[in-house]
Protein backbone atom coordinates (compact mmCIF):
# COMPACT_ATOMS: atom_id res chain seq x y z
CA UNK A 1 0.00 0.00 0.00
CA UNK A 2 2.89 2.36 0.70
CA UNK A 3 4.49 1.81 -2.32
CA UNK A 4 1.33 2.27 -4.69
CA UNK A 5 0.66 6.09 -2.95
CA UNK A 6 4.49 6.56 -3.68
CA UNK A 7 3.78 5.74 -6.97
CA UNK A 8 0.49 7.53 -7.46
CA UNK A 9 2.51 10.65 -5.94
CA UNK A 10 5.18 10.42 -8.61
CA UNK A 11 2.72 9.90 -11.09
CA UNK A 12 0.78 13.31 -10.32
CA UNK A 13 3.73 15.66 -9.44
CA UNK A 14 3.14 18.36 -12.07
CA UNK A 15 6.21 19.96 -11.23
CA UNK A 16 8.47 17.30 -13.15
CA UNK A 17 5.36 15.87 -15.08
CA UNK A 18 3.46 18.75 -16.17
CA UNK A 19 3.57 21.52 -18.69
CA UNK A 20 6.58 23.88 -17.43
CA UNK A 21 5.26 27.63 -18.10
CA UNK A 22 1.57 27.11 -16.63
CA UNK A 23 2.73 24.38 -13.60
CA UNK A 24 5.63 27.58 -12.89
CA UNK A 25 2.24 29.94 -13.16
CA UNK A 26 0.58 27.53 -10.60
CA UNK A 27 3.37 27.40 -8.22
CA UNK A 28 4.46 31.17 -8.72
CA UNK A 29 0.73 32.46 -7.77
CA UNK A 30 -0.01 31.26 -4.11
CA UNK A 31 3.76 32.01 -3.18
CA UNK A 32 3.28 35.66 -4.42
CA UNK A 33 0.17 36.25 -3.13
CA UNK A 34 1.46 34.72 0.37
CA UNK A 35 4.06 37.05 0.11
CA UNK A 36 1.73 40.02 -0.36
CA UNK A 37 -0.22 38.58 2.43
CA UNK A 38 3.00 38.53 4.59
CA UNK A 39 4.01 42.21 3.31
CA UNK A 40 0.61 43.42 3.72
CA UNK A 41 0.50 42.66 7.33
CA UNK A 42 4.10 44.15 8.11
CA UNK A 43 3.44 47.26 5.99
CA UNK A 44 0.02 47.51 8.08
CA UNK A 45 2.40 48.29 10.85
CA UNK A 46 4.27 51.59 9.32
CA UNK A 47 0.71 52.97 8.00
CA UNK A 48 -1.17 52.33 11.32
CA UNK A 49 1.82 53.75 13.19
CA UNK A 50 3.11 56.23 11.03
CA UNK A 51 -0.47 57.92 10.88
CA UNK A 52 -2.07 57.46 13.73
CA UNK A 53 1.64 57.80 16.18
CA UNK A 54 4.09 59.86 13.93
CA UNK A 55 7.03 59.67 11.81
CA UNK A 56 9.18 58.94 14.45
CA UNK A 57 7.22 56.02 14.84
CA UNK A 58 7.05 55.17 11.23
CA UNK A 59 10.83 55.89 11.44
CA UNK A 60 11.30 53.00 14.34
CA UNK A 61 9.42 50.39 12.13
CA UNK A 62 11.23 50.64 9.51
CA UNK A 63 14.45 52.07 10.52
CA UNK A 64 17.07 50.46 12.03
CA UNK A 65 15.08 47.75 13.96
CA UNK A 66 14.00 46.45 10.65
CA UNK A 67 17.49 46.75 9.58
CA UNK A 68 17.91 44.30 12.16
CA UNK A 69 15.24 42.34 11.58
CA UNK A 70 16.22 41.78 8.02
CA UNK A 71 19.56 40.26 9.13
CA UNK A 72 18.65 37.96 11.17
CA UNK A 73 15.59 36.09 9.11
CA UNK A 74 17.53 36.88 6.46
CA UNK A 75 20.83 34.54 7.18
CA UNK A 76 18.10 32.51 8.83
CA UNK A 77 16.13 31.79 5.66
CA UNK A 78 19.21 31.67 3.64
CA UNK A 79 20.35 28.36 5.94
CA UNK A 80 16.84 26.67 6.00
CA UNK A 81 16.90 26.90 2.15
CA UNK A 82 19.51 24.34 1.96
CA UNK A 83 17.01 21.88 3.74
CA UNK A 84 14.46 23.07 1.38
CA UNK A 85 16.55 22.15 -1.65
CA UNK A 86 17.36 18.77 -0.16
CA UNK A 87 13.65 18.21 0.55
CA UNK A 88 13.10 19.08 -2.86
CA UNK A 89 15.53 16.27 -4.25
CA UNK A 90 15.05 13.93 -2.21
CA UNK A 91 11.01 14.58 -2.78
CA UNK A 92 11.48 14.40 -6.58
CA UNK A 93 13.03 10.92 -6.75
CA UNK A 94 11.19 10.00 -3.52
CA UNK A 95 13.40 9.17 -0.95
CA UNK A 96 11.41 9.08 2.45
CA UNK A 97 13.81 8.07 4.74
CA UNK A 98 16.07 10.60 3.58
CA UNK A 99 13.84 13.22 3.19
CA UNK A 100 12.52 12.86 6.83
CA UNK A 101 15.83 13.08 8.38
CA UNK A 102 16.01 16.45 6.43
CA UNK A 103 12.62 17.55 7.59
CA UNK A 104 13.02 16.62 11.32
CA UNK A 105 16.72 18.20 11.48
CA UNK A 106 15.33 21.49 9.73
CA UNK A 107 12.56 21.70 12.89
CA UNK A 108 15.14 20.62 15.00
CA UNK A 109 17.39 23.60 13.85
CA UNK A 110 14.91 26.18 13.87
CA UNK A 111 13.67 25.29 17.69
CA UNK A 112 17.17 25.88 18.89
CA UNK A 113 18.25 28.56 16.58
CA UNK A 114 15.45 30.71 17.65
CA UNK A 115 15.77 29.98 21.17
CA UNK A 116 19.32 31.22 21.59
CA UNK A 117 18.82 34.41 19.75
CA UNK A 118 15.81 35.51 21.57
CA UNK A 119 18.11 35.69 24.67
CA UNK A 120 20.61 37.20 23.08
CA UNK A 121 18.53 39.69 20.92
CA UNK A 122 16.71 41.05 23.84
CA UNK A 123 19.90 41.89 25.48
CA UNK A 124 22.21 43.04 22.89
CA UNK A 125 18.97 45.33 21.32
CA UNK A 126 20.09 48.46 22.60
CA UNK A 127 23.68 48.03 21.63
CA UNK A 128 23.07 47.27 18.34
CA UNK A 129 20.73 50.17 17.66
CA UNK A 130 23.50 52.14 19.19
CA UNK A 131 26.15 51.24 16.46
CA UNK A 132 23.75 52.39 13.80
CA UNK A 133 23.71 55.68 14.73
CA UNK A 134 20.08 55.43 15.60
CA UNK A 135 18.70 58.70 16.17
CA UNK A 136 17.36 59.45 19.60
CA UNK A 137 14.47 60.39 18.90
CA UNK A 138 13.70 57.35 17.71
CA UNK A 139 15.73 55.15 20.03
CA UNK A 140 12.88 54.51 22.65
CA UNK A 141 10.42 53.23 20.32
CA UNK A 142 13.26 51.08 18.31
CA UNK A 143 13.97 49.29 21.31
CA UNK A 144 10.75 48.71 22.31
CA UNK A 145 9.95 46.74 18.59
CA UNK A 146 13.16 45.22 17.92
CA UNK A 147 13.16 43.23 21.55
CA UNK A 148 9.31 42.15 21.26
CA UNK A 149 10.35 40.85 18.24
CA UNK A 150 12.92 38.59 19.36
CA UNK A 151 10.61 37.20 22.01
CA UNK A 152 8.78 36.32 19.50
CA UNK A 153 11.22 35.04 17.07
CA UNK A 154 10.51 31.27 17.40
CA UNK A 155 6.71 31.83 15.50
CA UNK A 156 8.64 33.43 12.83
CA UNK A 157 11.42 30.49 12.38
CA UNK A 158 8.70 27.44 12.22
CA UNK A 159 6.59 29.51 9.99
CA UNK A 160 9.13 30.34 7.68
CA UNK A 161 10.78 26.69 7.33
CA UNK A 162 7.64 25.06 7.34
CA UNK A 163 6.31 26.57 4.70
CA UNK A 164 9.29 26.33 2.71
CA UNK A 165 9.17 22.68 3.47
CA UNK A 166 5.51 22.84 1.99
CA UNK A 167 6.86 25.11 -0.70
CA UNK A 168 9.72 22.75 -2.00
CA UNK A 169 7.19 19.57 -2.32
CA UNK A 170 4.90 21.53 -4.46
CA UNK A 171 2.41 22.96 -1.98
CA UNK A 172 2.44 26.66 -2.56
CA UNK A 173 -1.34 26.97 -1.18
CA UNK A 174 -1.99 25.98 2.20
CA UNK A 175 1.03 28.71 3.32
CA UNK A 176 -1.05 31.41 1.05
CA UNK A 177 -4.22 30.23 2.95
CA UNK A 178 -2.35 30.85 6.50
CA UNK A 179 -1.10 34.56 5.31
CA UNK A 180 -4.20 35.21 4.54
CA UNK A 181 -5.26 34.58 8.52
CA UNK A 182 -2.64 35.74 9.70
CA UNK A 183 -2.54 39.22 7.46
CA UNK A 184 -6.06 40.06 8.67
CA UNK A 185 -5.40 38.72 12.21
CA UNK A 186 -2.37 41.15 12.10
CA UNK A 187 -4.46 44.55 11.02
CA UNK A 188 -6.85 43.65 13.56
CA UNK A 189 -4.48 43.39 16.38
CA UNK A 190 -2.65 46.66 14.89
CA UNK A 191 -6.02 48.53 15.12
CA UNK A 192 -7.11 47.51 18.20
CA UNK A 193 -3.73 48.05 20.15
CA UNK A 194 -2.53 51.19 18.50
CA UNK A 195 -6.02 52.95 18.29
CA UNK A 196 -8.40 51.06 21.12
CA UNK A 197 -5.84 50.52 23.74
CA UNK A 198 -3.04 53.52 22.64
CA UNK A 199 -0.18 51.24 23.13
CA UNK A 200 1.90 52.74 20.81
CA UNK A 201 4.56 50.85 18.53
CA UNK A 202 4.36 48.53 21.41
CA UNK A 203 0.97 47.20 20.21
CA UNK A 204 1.70 46.93 16.72
CA UNK A 205 4.63 44.81 17.61
CA UNK A 206 2.89 42.80 19.73
CA UNK A 207 0.04 42.21 16.95
CA UNK A 208 2.99 41.42 14.68
CA UNK A 209 4.46 38.21 17.04
CA UNK A 210 0.94 37.20 17.76
CA UNK A 211 0.16 36.59 14.17
CA UNK A 212 2.80 35.10 13.30
CA UNK A 213 2.27 32.64 16.41
CA UNK A 214 -1.05 31.74 14.47
CA UNK A 215 0.85 31.02 11.04
CA UNK A 216 3.54 28.47 12.86
CA UNK A 217 1.21 26.39 14.75
CA UNK A 218 -1.39 26.26 11.26
CA UNK A 219 1.98 25.22 9.29
CA UNK A 220 3.22 22.80 11.98
CA UNK A 221 -0.72 21.45 11.75
CA UNK A 222 -0.24 20.68 8.28
CA UNK A 223 2.88 19.09 8.44
CA UNK A 224 1.99 16.60 11.24
CA UNK A 225 -1.53 16.09 9.24
CA UNK A 226 -0.12 14.85 5.79
CA UNK A 227 -0.53 11.58 4.60
CA UNK A 228 2.33 12.00 2.12
CA UNK A 229 6.33 11.27 3.05
CA UNK A 230 6.88 14.65 4.41
CA UNK A 231 4.53 14.09 7.35
CA UNK A 232 6.08 15.59 10.75
CA UNK A 233 6.51 13.52 13.86
CA UNK A 234 7.05 15.78 16.48
CA UNK A 235 8.65 13.25 18.85
CA UNK A 236 11.33 12.52 15.38
CA UNK A 237 12.85 16.24 16.00
CA UNK A 238 16.11 16.04 16.32
CA UNK A 239 19.40 16.74 14.50
CA UNK A 240 20.46 13.65 11.81
CA UNK A 241 24.24 14.07 11.42
CA UNK A 242 24.42 13.61 7.55
CA UNK A 243 21.26 15.47 7.39
CA UNK A 244 22.49 18.04 9.10
CA UNK A 245 25.67 18.33 7.18
CA UNK A 246 24.19 18.64 4.02
CA UNK A 247 21.93 21.20 4.52
CA UNK A 248 24.35 23.44 6.14
CA UNK A 249 26.41 22.46 3.16
CA UNK A 250 23.77 24.38 0.73
CA UNK A 251 22.45 26.48 3.61
CA UNK A 252 25.47 28.22 5.58
CA UNK A 253 26.46 29.98 1.78
CA UNK A 254 22.79 31.26 0.73
CA UNK A 255 23.05 32.17 4.49
CA UNK A 256 25.71 34.19 4.63
CA UNK A 257 24.86 36.12 0.97
CA UNK A 258 21.59 36.78 2.66
CA UNK A 259 23.10 38.15 5.89
CA UNK A 260 25.72 40.21 3.09
CA UNK A 261 22.76 42.19 1.75
CA UNK A 262 21.31 43.02 5.40
CA UNK A 263 24.71 44.19 6.68
CA UNK A 264 25.65 45.78 3.56
CA UNK A 265 21.77 47.54 3.88
CA UNK A 266 22.57 48.05 7.56
CA UNK A 267 26.00 50.25 6.88
CA UNK A 268 23.75 52.11 4.37
CA UNK A 269 20.64 52.69 7.26
CA UNK A 270 23.71 53.61 9.14
CA UNK A 271 24.61 56.39 6.84
CA UNK A 272 20.84 57.72 5.77
CA UNK A 273 20.07 58.09 9.82
CA UNK A 274 22.69 60.81 9.90
CA UNK A 275 20.75 62.44 7.18
CA UNK A 276 17.75 62.92 9.78
CA UNK A 277 14.22 61.84 10.65
CA UNK A 278 12.54 62.79 7.52
CA UNK A 279 15.35 61.02 5.15
CA UNK A 280 14.71 57.38 7.29
CA UNK A 281 11.09 57.66 7.03
CA UNK A 282 10.85 58.39 3.74
CA UNK A 283 13.35 55.77 2.67
CA UNK A 284 10.90 53.60 5.12
CA UNK A 285 7.94 53.92 3.03
CA UNK A 286 9.66 53.69 0.13
CA UNK A 287 10.94 50.47 1.11
CA UNK A 288 7.51 49.18 1.90
CA UNK A 289 6.78 49.94 -1.49
CA UNK A 290 9.90 48.29 -2.70
CA UNK A 291 8.97 44.90 -0.83
CA UNK A 292 5.65 44.27 -3.10
CA UNK A 293 8.21 44.28 -6.09
CA UNK A 294 10.81 42.16 -4.43
CA UNK A 295 8.07 39.59 -3.63
CA UNK A 296 7.01 39.16 -7.16
CA UNK A 297 10.56 38.59 -7.94
CA UNK A 298 11.60 36.51 -4.78
CA UNK A 299 8.36 34.34 -5.42
CA UNK A 300 9.61 33.28 -9.47
CA UNK A 301 13.48 32.34 -7.57
CA UNK A 302 11.91 30.16 -5.24
CA UNK A 303 9.53 28.97 -7.92
CA UNK A 304 13.24 28.52 -9.96
CA UNK A 305 14.85 26.63 -6.97
CA UNK A 306 11.79 24.05 -6.47
CA UNK A 307 11.27 23.36 -9.91
CA UNK A 308 15.23 22.78 -10.72
CA UNK A 309 15.49 21.05 -7.18
CA UNK A 310 12.99 18.05 -7.85
CA UNK A 311 13.47 17.65 -11.83
CA UNK A 312 17.18 17.83 -10.95
CA UNK A 313 16.60 14.78 -8.04
CA UNK A 314 14.40 13.22 -10.73
CA UNK A 315 16.81 13.49 -13.65
CA UNK A 316 15.10 15.27 -15.96
CA UNK A 317 17.44 17.58 -17.07
CA UNK A 318 15.87 19.19 -19.64
CA UNK A 319 12.92 20.17 -17.77
CA UNK A 320 16.07 21.90 -15.49
CA UNK A 321 17.06 24.35 -18.51
CA UNK A 322 13.42 25.14 -19.42
CA UNK A 323 12.72 25.98 -16.25
CA UNK A 324 15.17 28.30 -16.03
CA UNK A 325 14.71 30.01 -19.32
CA UNK A 326 10.61 30.31 -18.80
CA UNK A 327 10.75 31.89 -14.90
CA UNK A 328 13.51 34.05 -16.80
CA UNK A 329 11.26 35.66 -19.11
CA UNK A 330 8.20 35.52 -16.98
CA UNK A 331 10.02 37.76 -14.20
CA UNK A 332 11.33 40.34 -16.44
CA UNK A 333 7.78 40.83 -18.26
CA UNK A 334 7.13 41.49 -14.48
CA UNK A 335 9.64 43.71 -13.08
CA UNK A 336 9.44 45.85 -16.32
CA UNK A 337 5.49 46.27 -15.33
CA UNK A 338 6.13 46.92 -11.99
CA UNK A 339 8.58 49.77 -12.87
CA UNK A 340 6.32 51.19 -14.86
CA UNK A 341 3.49 51.10 -12.68
CA UNK A 342 5.82 52.73 -9.26
CA UNK A 343 7.30 55.32 -11.81
CA UNK A 344 3.58 56.83 -12.74
CA UNK A 345 1.03 56.02 -9.15
CA UNK A 346 4.50 56.24 -6.72
CA UNK A 347 3.94 60.11 -6.12
CA UNK A 348 0.44 58.88 -4.42
CA UNK A 349 1.60 55.80 -2.76
CA UNK A 350 3.50 57.98 -0.32
CA UNK A 351 0.36 59.38 0.92
CA UNK A 352 -0.62 56.23 2.37
CA UNK A 353 2.48 56.01 4.74
CA UNK A 354 2.58 60.37 5.67
CA UNK A 355 1.06 63.93 4.84
CA UNK A 356 4.34 65.07 5.68
CA UNK A 357 5.57 67.29 2.32
CA UNK A 358 9.23 66.90 3.09
CA UNK A 359 8.91 63.47 3.62
CA UNK A 360 7.40 62.30 -0.11
CA UNK A 361 9.94 64.80 -2.18
CA UNK A 362 12.37 63.05 -0.62
CA UNK A 363 10.46 59.25 -1.34
CA UNK A 364 10.07 60.33 -4.84
CA UNK A 365 13.71 61.24 -5.21
CA UNK A 366 15.06 57.51 -3.98
CA UNK A 367 11.61 56.10 -6.21
CA UNK A 368 13.27 57.85 -9.34
CA UNK A 369 16.65 55.86 -8.80
CA UNK A 370 15.45 52.82 -7.86
CA UNK A 371 12.44 51.80 -9.55
CA UNK A 372 13.62 51.87 -13.62
CA UNK A 373 16.34 49.30 -12.36
CA UNK A 374 14.79 45.84 -11.07
CA UNK A 375 15.19 44.27 -14.21
CA UNK A 376 18.61 44.09 -13.30
CA UNK A 377 17.99 42.08 -10.54
CA UNK A 378 16.03 39.21 -12.17
CA UNK A 379 19.43 37.65 -13.47
CA UNK A 380 20.69 37.62 -10.06
CA UNK A 381 17.47 36.09 -7.93
CA UNK A 382 16.73 33.48 -10.85
CA UNK A 383 20.38 32.25 -11.98
CA UNK A 384 21.50 31.95 -8.18
CA UNK A 385 17.69 30.35 -7.44
CA UNK A 386 18.32 27.45 -10.16
CA UNK A 387 22.61 27.37 -9.37
CA UNK A 388 21.18 26.63 -5.69
CA UNK A 389 18.52 23.83 -6.59
CA UNK A 390 21.33 21.74 -7.95
CA UNK A 391 23.71 22.45 -4.89
CA UNK A 392 25.89 24.99 -6.47
CA UNK A 393 26.20 27.56 -3.78
CA UNK A 394 29.57 28.53 -3.06
CA UNK A 395 30.52 31.02 -6.43
CA UNK A 396 27.19 32.22 -6.97
CA UNK A 397 27.44 33.49 -2.93
CA UNK A 398 30.97 34.59 -4.01
CA UNK A 399 29.44 36.64 -6.98
CA UNK A 400 27.03 38.31 -4.96
CA UNK A 401 28.95 39.12 -1.50
CA UNK A 402 31.57 40.84 -4.50
CA UNK A 403 29.17 42.38 -6.62
CA UNK A 404 26.62 43.95 -4.20
CA UNK A 405 27.36 43.74 -0.79
CA UNK A 406 31.31 44.36 -0.91
CA UNK A 407 30.55 47.07 -3.72
CA UNK A 408 28.21 48.92 -1.64
CA UNK A 409 30.23 48.74 1.61
CA UNK A 410 33.15 50.20 -0.32
CA UNK A 411 30.84 52.87 -2.18
CA UNK A 412 29.08 54.25 1.45
CA UNK A 413 32.81 54.43 3.12
CA UNK A 414 34.67 55.92 0.00
CA UNK A 415 31.99 58.04 -2.15
CA UNK A 416 29.43 58.81 0.44
CA UNK A 417 31.39 60.85 2.87
CA UNK A 418 32.52 63.04 -0.06
CA UNK A 419 28.52 63.67 -1.00
CA UNK A 420 26.23 63.15 1.75
CA UNK A 421 23.23 62.98 0.28
CA UNK A 422 20.33 60.45 -0.57
CA UNK A 423 21.04 60.80 -4.19
CA UNK A 424 24.47 59.19 -3.54
CA UNK A 425 23.60 56.44 -1.29
CA UNK A 426 20.47 55.23 -3.35
CA UNK A 427 23.08 55.30 -6.70
CA UNK A 428 24.75 52.32 -5.26
CA UNK A 429 21.93 49.85 -5.55
CA UNK A 430 21.27 49.98 -9.52
CA UNK A 431 24.71 49.60 -10.38
CA UNK A 432 25.70 46.95 -7.62
CA UNK A 433 22.66 45.09 -9.25
CA UNK A 434 24.16 45.68 -13.11
CA UNK A 435 27.49 44.28 -12.30
CA UNK A 436 26.48 41.09 -10.41
CA UNK A 437 24.07 40.77 -13.27
CA UNK A 438 27.12 40.54 -15.54
CA UNK A 439 28.77 37.87 -13.47
CA UNK A 440 25.70 35.58 -12.97
CA UNK A 441 24.94 35.72 -16.79
CA UNK A 442 28.45 35.15 -17.55
CA UNK A 443 29.13 32.13 -14.75
CA UNK A 444 25.91 30.38 -15.71
CA UNK A 445 26.05 29.70 -19.13
CA UNK A 446 29.75 29.10 -18.83
CA UNK A 447 29.04 26.55 -16.44
CA UNK A 448 26.61 25.19 -18.35
CA UNK A 449 28.58 24.93 -21.24
CA UNK A 450 31.43 23.22 -19.80
CA UNK A 451 29.93 20.78 -18.20
CA UNK A 452 26.18 19.80 -19.69
CA UNK A 453 23.58 19.86 -17.53
CA UNK A 454 23.95 16.11 -16.85
CA UNK A 455 27.54 16.70 -15.04
CA UNK A 456 25.89 19.99 -13.35
CA UNK A 457 26.73 19.44 -9.91
CA UNK A 458 30.51 18.07 -10.13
Amino acid sequence: MNNQKKAAAAATNAITEGIIWRQLLIFFFPIVLGTFFQQLYNTADAMIVGRFVGKEALAAVGGSSNQIINLIIGFFVGVSSGATVIIAQHYGSRKETELSHALHTAIAFSTVSSIFLMGAGYFLAPALLSMMNTPESMMADSVTYLRIFFLGILFTFIYNIGSSILRSVGDSKRPLYYLIVCCFLNIGLDLLFVLVFHMGIAGAAIATVLSQAVSAILVLLALIRTSDIYKLHLRKVRFFEGSLSSILRIGIPAGLQAAMYSLSNIIIQTALNALGTDTVAAWTSFGKMDAFCWMVISAFGISATTFVGQNYGAGKYDRVRKSVRVCLGMTLASSIAMSIFLMTAGKYLFHLFTSDPEVIRIGIQILNYMAPAYALFVFIEIYSGALRGIGDVIIPTIMTCCGVCVFRTLWVFLLVPKSPTIETITLSYPISWGITAVLFIIYYYKKQKKLGMENFDQ
